[in-house]
């Protein structure tokens, strides 16, 4: 089993960064995929970005140039770095795991992720 904790969210300018961080307990981090989500109120879920555990990295377009997910395995934890941020990034960001087989259409299935964090929030103003 896995549990997420993710932190970093906060208030930030338009233009301005954030770099989120989830931290996954377990030892078999390793193993899973690893995925940001976000959802902006009144809004459904939508993929942001996902790293596998062989380092592949997917990113939704919206995020595609402004956004950068990496992990460290050695300290089981996931970073989303986000840059030039807009308005329409608003939302709460989740962090999530999952073993399956990995390609563009499953790291961008919420369906796919077997754990999941309580979501860290993020604002930007304009």
């Amino acid at each position: 089993q896995v549990q997420l904790v993710e932190s970093g969210g906060g208030l930030v300018q338009a233009g301005g960064s954030l770099r989120l961080s989830c931290a996954a307990s377990g030892r078999t981090f390793s193993n899973y995929h690893m995925g940001w989500f976000r959802q902006a109120p009144g809004k459904e879920r939508e993929f942001v970005a996902a790293v596998g555990r062989n380092m592949i990295t997917y990113y939704a377009d919206s995020a595609m140039g402004r956004f950068a997910i990496s992990r460290d395995n050695a300290l089981n934890r996931v970073l989303l770095q986000m840059s030039s941020l807009k308005p329409d990034d608003t939302a709460d960001y989740y962090c999530a795991a999952g073993l399956f087989s990995a390609h563009d259409r499953t790291v961008a299935a919420g369906t796919s992720y077997n754990y999941w964090g309580q979501g860290t929030q993020v604002t930007v103003s304009s």
